[in-house]
């Protein structure tokens, strides 16, 4: 089948390297993509948040399934105008989708189906936001309410930064935010596909949002990231399905909005059981590279029976066991204004220790790789424990020269530590 993937990110690349070798796959085209997916795909010149140009394509192109790599295409409603053209889509449609889209209409989900997550106020305005802080203790968690790139979310340990926060959420009109009590516990991320009906988990991951060694510094898109999530347990894996993700489904059945696609569950694992953080409507990014590097089971295969409702048929998805770890190669200035221009060489030799370099922000200039935005490379490895994984991608990493890049040298320490005590 001829197949259409959205998106040019490091998530996308991994999805086209996973989905290339299917053995249902006929054609498979990228948009925008870039100069990794392109070792895998076609890729057009067509702008995912043009949905007109997007169906067009698909048309003239006997286009069977679309797989929506971003967020925003999703929020936007690109899954219900394919499926009203007779595409079939690996997505949710836009109602769905508000899992991500409004972090307040996922906390009020939340309360009315009692499914366990922080305490929160929604406000709509700074003097409403100043009236409702007194109500929560330090730190407090203050989060843009729509898009953010997973990066609208401060943790703020005095009033001054949370009146911080909330003043630069609401300089731009119109905005809107969800206050959140602080939930102590480690954070982990669990992902299922469902069609609606039928949920099957797709493994879990721990990523590192700060910037900084140490998990100092801003929070970003993500750092790196590993997979399967030691600290998940099966029984804490099962809580998390019976008490938060199998909930929320049925809940947005119940509403007349069923979900299709792959649902992302952030997780905070308290001392009385793992509570939602968050959804996103998408794989994650890093965390979609090192689930597809441990992925054996044929992913077009099981979106497709994602998208036609058929999910029920599938026996079960097979990961490897081993761990897979990835390290996030960003622009210096990142998560701030990125340094980008900045020439990149030592791929190939990376990728002969074993390792696989997913492209997140590169383009070719004058017949060279540079970077192109803010998180550059995703360098991923795999090992039979997260320590000889982290030690797997750091050893690819330092084939890479990227004088104007940087990296954590630390992904997966605390797994690491618990390793070796």
């Amino acid at each position: 089948m001829n197949v259409l993937l959205l998106g040019s990110g490091g998530r996308e690349h991994a999805l086209a390297w996973r989905l290339s070798q299917s053995s249902l796959l006929s054609a498979l085209y990228a948009a925008p993509g870039n100069p990794g997916i392109a070792a895998h795909a076609e890729c057009v010149d067509v702008d995912p948040g043009d949905q007109r140009g997007v169906i067009d394509f698909c048309l003239r192109h006997s286009i069977r399934l679309v797989v929506i790599g971003p967020e925003a295409p999703l929020v936007a409603g690109l899954a219900d105008n394919l499926r009203t053209m007779g595409i079939a889509a690996f997505g949710p449609g836009r109602d769905a989708a508000r899992l991500e889209g409004s972090k307040g209409f996922t906390k009020d989900l939340c309360r009315r189906f009692n499914i366990p997550t922080a305490g929160y106020a929604r406000v709509t305005s700074l003097d409403g936001a100043r009236a409702a802080l007194p109500d929560f203790g330090l730190p407090v968690v203050v989060k843009a309410d729509g898009l953010a790139a997973g990066k609208g979310v401060t943790i703020a340990y005095t009033h001054e930064e949370a009146e911080a926060a909330l003043a630069a959420l609401f300089a731009s009109p119109g905005a809107e935010a969800v206050i959140e009590e602080y939930m102590d516990g480690e954070e982990a991320s669990l992902f299922v596909l469902t069609d609606g009906k039928t949920m099957l988990p797709f493994g879990s991951a721990q990523d590192h949002k700060r910037v900084g060694d140490g998990d100092t510094g801003p929070n970003t898109g993500g750092m790196g990231a590993y997979s399967p999530a030691p600290v998940l347990s099966a029984e804490l894996e099962r809580q998390a399905i019976d008490r938060i993700v199998r909930p929320t489904i049925a809940a947005l059945a119940e509403m007349g909005s069923p979900y299709s696609g792959v649902l992302y569950a952030g997780l905070m694992l308290t001392n009385t059981g793992p509570k939602l953080i968050e959804y996103n409507c998408r794989f994650g990014d890093p965390e979609c590279q090192v689930l597809m590097m441990r992925l054996e089971s044929d992913l077009l295969d099981i979106m497709m029976a994602a998208a036609e409702g058929r999910l029920g048929e599938v026996p079960g998805v097979d990961f490897a066991a081993d761990t897979a770890l990835t390290v996030v190669m960003a622009a210096r200035g990142y998560p701030g204004t990125p340094d980008t221009g900045g020439a990149i060489a030592g791929i190939d030799a990376a990728e002969a220790t074993g390792a696989r370099v997913f492209h997140a922000g590169t383009r070719h200039a004058d017949g060279a790789l540079v970077a192109a935005g803010g998180r550059v490379l995703a360098v991923t490895a795999t090992g039979e424990s997260v320590g000889a994984a982290q030690a797997a991608a750091y050893r690819a990493i330092d084939a890479i020269e990227f004088p104007t890049g940087f990296c954590r040298r630390d992904i997966g320490w605390r797994e690491v530590e618990r390793e070796t005590a």
